[in-house]
């Protein structure tokens, strides 16, 4: 029963996997769709979130059968909660990209208000710091957790840079620039957010491995 018990967690360990390489791909393809201007790309984003939606159910089932069937204790039921939560995070970043591919279909035939310099940045801020979290909860890193969350005010800067430009230097100055500028606005936004998700993630990843809740006291850190 341990053994198979064992066998069941590997596997919930190899889906979540895949499921933050979907997540991580996503927010890739689709800056890459707003920087390049491809359509065809973020079209492609929004049709690949089915696969993504498919997989969170495929894991949440899982992690309901483990909590069922082998009812685990202490460290086995922190990871299989622990996984509980990141898939529902993970899911919630992939929504993000959709509405970021949506974004760019808004903008479909205007020419970008500016050459885009922090949305890569905040974007690949993003990548980094999802892929850090899943890092952390896979190899059970307290302390990259910890930096994923202390990182995150670099995301709440480059964000706050982002919507300064725009509605100071441009929306302000000739409100014309709205259609333009109100697109790129939202993508800060959601750009954000997804890091905020990794923040989440790698809470709980501490509190898989410590058992210490840090959730709304970063203090704590």
């Amino acid at each position: 029963m341990e053994r198979h018990l064992d066998e069941e967690l590997g596997r919930l360990n190899t889906n979540l996997l895949k499921m933050a390489t979907l997540a991580e791909e996503a927010i890739h393809k689709s800056i890459e769709a707003l920087t390049k201007g491809n359509i065809d790309l973020a079209k492609n984003v929004i049709k690949d979130d089915k696969r993504i939606d498919e997989m969170e159910i495929l894991i949440e089932e899982e992690i309901i059968d483990l909590l069922a069937l082998f009812q685990p204790m202490a460290g086995d039921l922190r990871f299989i909660t622990t996984g509980m939560h990141i898939n529902a995070d993970l899911e919630k970043i992939a929504d993000l990209t959709v509405n970021i591919s949506q974004r760019v279909i808004d903008l479909e035939n205007q020419p970008l208000l500016k050459q885009l310099e922090d949305i890569p940045k905040l974007a690949d801020q993003a990548k980094i710091m999802v892929r850090n979290a899943i890092d952390a909860f896979i190899n059970r890193k307290e302390e990259l957790a910890k930096e994923v969350i202390l990182s995150d005010n670099k995301s709440n800067e480059l964000r706050t840079r982002i919507i300064k430009e725009l509605i100071f230097d441009y929306m302000v100055k000739d409100g014309s620039t709205a259609p333009r500028a109100v697109p790129l606005l939202l993508i800060a936004r959601d750009l954000e957010r997804i890091c905020d998700h990794a923040s989440s993630i790698a809470e709980d990843v501490i509190y898989m491995v410590d058992a210490i809740m840090i959730k709304h006291h970063r203090d704590r850190l």
